[in-house]
């Protein structure tokens, strides 16, 4: 009996327990884990205005040991299970993955969109972060991919002490409501021949609308697609409009652009596995609202040039670019770039400990945070890796090994 009770108190469930304001229940565990947690943390809506009220936030414990270090996932996104990253992997690390406020279950009651704001969602982080170093004491990191980087970006930001090292992967920081370093970055990645190919393709399908709408429109009814917050016909231009950016984000190949002898059909197949339409249905709309409004009001995004198409756009204006954030219901929202510029200067002089980890194909490293030789950091731009591929698994041995030395210097670890 003696031993029963002694291993429960050196369980993090028994430690769980002892967190105030904090539902959980267990679930599968990972290979190489002990336990595993899905946990609700209760958390203000304002916190600097508890009064307010509150939602439940939603997150994800794969627990190893209480000596080793832990990874927090400042995801930006909806957390729909709980998966592994490979940092937490690397460093055989506890991991605690934190869905985003007002996205999958991390709801409040009502979505008032002025607490969605960076300081508050980073708020929600350090809370997270208070709470579990009751349990967690040994070193701290935190890691997001694409969003959740840019998040854990701003996270280290307002919460520096927070964590040891920060790595994020495939992060922009936009510094602009419309991005202008991705019009640039489009005009140039590639050879000329496919910068030219993707250009053709979207050309023959604008002017061939006539003939591929009827077929849009047949492929949203077999896939259950709606469109309300646009039509039909501006979601066929947005996903033209949209092709270049997705191609190269996604690590697009030249060779399977259609030419303009391949058939119609062939075309528009293609368009839709790279762009696809329902990106731009009311089922994304929905999905995407909360990132939306936030690219709207803090974090910038970008636009799509239109002075090329001129004469085969009918549904969007040219003359002016129309803009990506699509802002839940349409409402006005004012962008505010202020944040971003302070964290851009801030990490020129104090980012240190960060890693950032982008593709050179990847149409989000336009705006990645460029090289400063005044900090302690790295930064790898890995040839050929798009937004997915990006990744430590996918560095040579060489990029492998520097990375991991810096880690071992930072985290003061045990080299052997």
């Amino acid at each position: 009996m003696q031993l029963c009770v002694f291993a429960q108190m050196n369980s993090v469930e028994y430690k769980l327990y002892e967190l105030p304001d904090v539902l959980f229940y267990p679930i599968e565990v990972p290979s190489g884990y002990t336990e595993a947690y899905e946990i609700r943390v209760k958390q203000p809506l304002d916190h600097k205005n508890p009064e307010k009220g509150y939602f439940y936030q939603r997150v994800f414990l794969s627990h190893k040991s209480t000596e080793a270090a832990t990874v927090i996932i400042t995801e930006g996104y909806n957390r729909g299970r709980n998966r592994v990253y490979e940092l937490s992997r690397l460093l055989q690390a506890n991991q605690i993955d934190v869905e985003h406020r007002y996205y999958g279950r991390s709801l409040p009651d009502t979505l008032d969109y002025q607490y969605l704001t960076l300081e508050q969602a980073t708020a929600d982080l350090h809370h997270i972060n208070q709470l579990f170093r009751n349990i967690y004491k040994n070193k701290w990191l935190s890691t997001g991919i694409s969003k959740g980087g840019q998040t854990s970006i701003f996270y280290r930001y307002f919460y520096p002490e927070d964590v040891s090292v920060t790595v994020p992967y495939v992060a922009p920081l936009n510094l602009a409501f419309e991005e202008k370093r991705i019009y640039d970055f489009l005009d140039t990645v590639g050879s000329d021949e496919c910068r030219k190919k993707i250009k053709e393709l979207q050309v023959r399908l604008l002017k061939d609308r006539k003939k591929v709408l009827p077929l849009v429109k047949w492929y949203s009814k077999g896939a259950a697609l709606n469109f309300s917050y646009l039509t039909m016909e501006e979601a066929f231009e947005f996903a033209i409009l949209e092709y270049p950016f997705s191609f190269w984000q996604w690590g697009g190949k030249c060779n399977d652009i259609p030419n303009n002898k391949s058939s119609l059909d062939e075309a528009l197949d293609h368009l839709l596995s790279v762009s696809g339409i329902d990106f731009f249905s009311d089922k994304d709309m929905l999905s995407y609202a909360s990132h939306y409004y936030q690219a709207a009001a803090q974090m910038g995004y970008y636009g799509y040039e239109t002075a090329e198409f001129k004469g085969l756009l009918k549904a969007l204006p040219t003359d002016k670019n129309p803009h990506a954030a699509f802002t839940p219901n349409k409402m006005k929202v004012k962008f505010d770039n202020s944040l971003p510029l302070k964290v851009s200067e801030w990490l020129k002089e104090n980012g240190n400990r960060f890693i950032y980890i982008n593709g050179a194909l990847d149409t989000w490293s336009s705006t990645a945070v460029p090289v400063s030789e005044k900090v302690d950091a790295l930064w790898f731009n890995l040839e050929g890796k798009d937004h997915g591929g990006a990744r430590i698994s996918n560095m040579s041995e060489e990029e492998k090994a520097i990375l991991t030395a810096k880690l071992t210097e930072w985290l003061e670890l045990d080299d052997e």
